[in-house]
């Protein structure tokens, strides 16, 4: 079958391991299904893959992609929850992101989504929305789950509450202005350029600013996933007993914490990972409720893998999706 793959590690020249090729096929066994990829959306996970973090050398040819949609081989449009976990393993809380042996596709030798076909758990295959593309489904299962447990689950942020999303241009923060405006919340966003604002306005922004800009008030919460860059900023702008979610540091993982400020204005910061099954099926069912669409910036042919990921690693765009 055809695939997107990463033929190796390269931490300083990544987009140089990447191949569209022939893969095998993946074989089912009990417990699992095939999918037939139909879309398959590229996270900073896969650039992370391409670089050789959180995979073992024995683990290439990869094939990319942790997130995708399609259909089961009994005819069921399904999209793909990425995480495979046993809810078992953590006791009563269910959480399949505190598992200590869970995976993403693309990790622990589970091929990803970017190929003509997927094998998952069949408690991963959730229901596609009907009212969203294959490309658009394809999104869901890190960015939108992503972003959803951060207003939903982590931050204890209400509707009416003022929120700070830092980067308004990624992937993820896309999903946070987009649901977090649907929840009744007054979404502010950052963004370095003046289209990155503009296109958050559209998104459902209720104002926007320049990064590291002095901002009217201070907010009730910041979502982080830019890290360095912005960290100095979250801390500054969130009011006294407002909490910091960060959920990713694109641009460094070491900022100072700021613990004078942090424990003076008493702010909790909280870290956020993926999504459990049940808060992806109830983001999809908040999505069905509320009318919300995932924005797909881009989309690419399968055999235009390379430049796909070139998109994602040096280019704006929000969310870019290849099509099986």
């Amino acid at each position: 079958m055809r695939a997107i793959f990463a033929a190796g590690p390269n931490p300083d020249d990544p987009l140089s391991m990447v191949r569209v090729g022939e893969r095998p096929e993946p074989e089912v066994s009990g417990g699992w299904v095939r999918v037939a990829v139909r879309a398959a959306s590229i996270n900073r996970h896969d650039l992370w893959t391409l670089r050789g973090v959180g995979i073992r050398a024995e683990e290439f040819p990869m094939i990319l992609g942790c997130d995708g949609a399609g259909v089961t081989e009994d005819g069921r449009e399904v999209v793909i929850y990425p995480v495979i976990a046993d809810p078992a393993a953590v006791g009563a809380a269910g959480d399949e992101t505190l598992d200590p042996g869970r995976r993403l596709l693309t990790e622990g030798g589970h091929q990803g989504c970017m190929a003509e076909y997927v094998a998952v758990p069949a408690r991963n295959a959730v229901p596609k929305p009907a009212g969203m593309s294959f490309a658009q489904a394809a999104t869901l299962g890190t960015t939108y789950l992503t972003a959803y447990r951060m207003l939903f689950t982590r931050s204890g942020l209400a509707p009416g509450s003022t929120v700070l999303v830092q980067g308004a241009t990624g992937g993820v923060a896309t999903a946070l202005i987009q649901l977090g405006a649907a929840a009744g919340m007054r979404v502010w966003a950052t963004a370095r350029t003046e289209a990155g604002r503009a296109r958050a306005e559209t998104l459902g922004a209720a104002a926007t600013f320049e990064a590291s800009a002095r901002l009217p008030e201070r907010v009730d919460g910041v979502f982080e996933s830019v890290g360095a860059a912005t960290w100095a900023h979250s801390m500054k702008v969130v009011r006294p007993g407002g909490v910091v979610v960060c959920c990713g540091a694109t641009t460094g993982a070491d900022p100072s914490a700021d613990l004078q400020r942090l424990f003076f204005r008493q702010i909790s910061v909280v870290g956020s990972t993926m999504g459990t099954l049940d808060e992806m099926q109830r983001l999809i069912a908040f999505c069905d409720a509320a009318g919300v669409v995932p924005m797909v910036d881009k989309a690419f042919p399968l055999a235009e893998g390379a430049a796909a990921l070139e998109e994602v690693e040096h280019g704006s765009a929000g969310k870019v999706v290849v099509t099986v």
